[in-house]
């Protein structure tokens, strides 16, 4: 999967989760499974507590936390209201 496609699966929408970036349609912000990887918690065990996730959403969180990493912007569009 390309880093475009893993960003896809994050969304930001300023009426979703005070506009933190989520993974798409999902309510669980990027922050929250970054934090679980960075307290030692596997894909496996990740996915194993959120059983609606894919691995691709687990990576498409670290392909952001990378992005905001490098100090540059990253051009997820905001969500369109309903």
């Amino acid at each position: 999967m390309t880093r475009e496609e893993l960003l896809a699966r994050i969304s930001i929408d300023p009426n979703v989760c005070f506009g933190k970036p989520c993974i798409r349609g999902h309510r669980l912000w990027v922050s929250l499974i970054l934090d679980f990887l960075a307290s030692g918690m596997t894909i496996q065990e990740i996915l194993r507590e959120y059983p609606g996730l894919e691995e691709a959403d687990v990576y498409a969180c670290l392909a952001y936390g990378a992005e905001m990493a490098r100090e540059r912007y990253v051009d997820i569009p905001l969500e369109a209201e309903a």
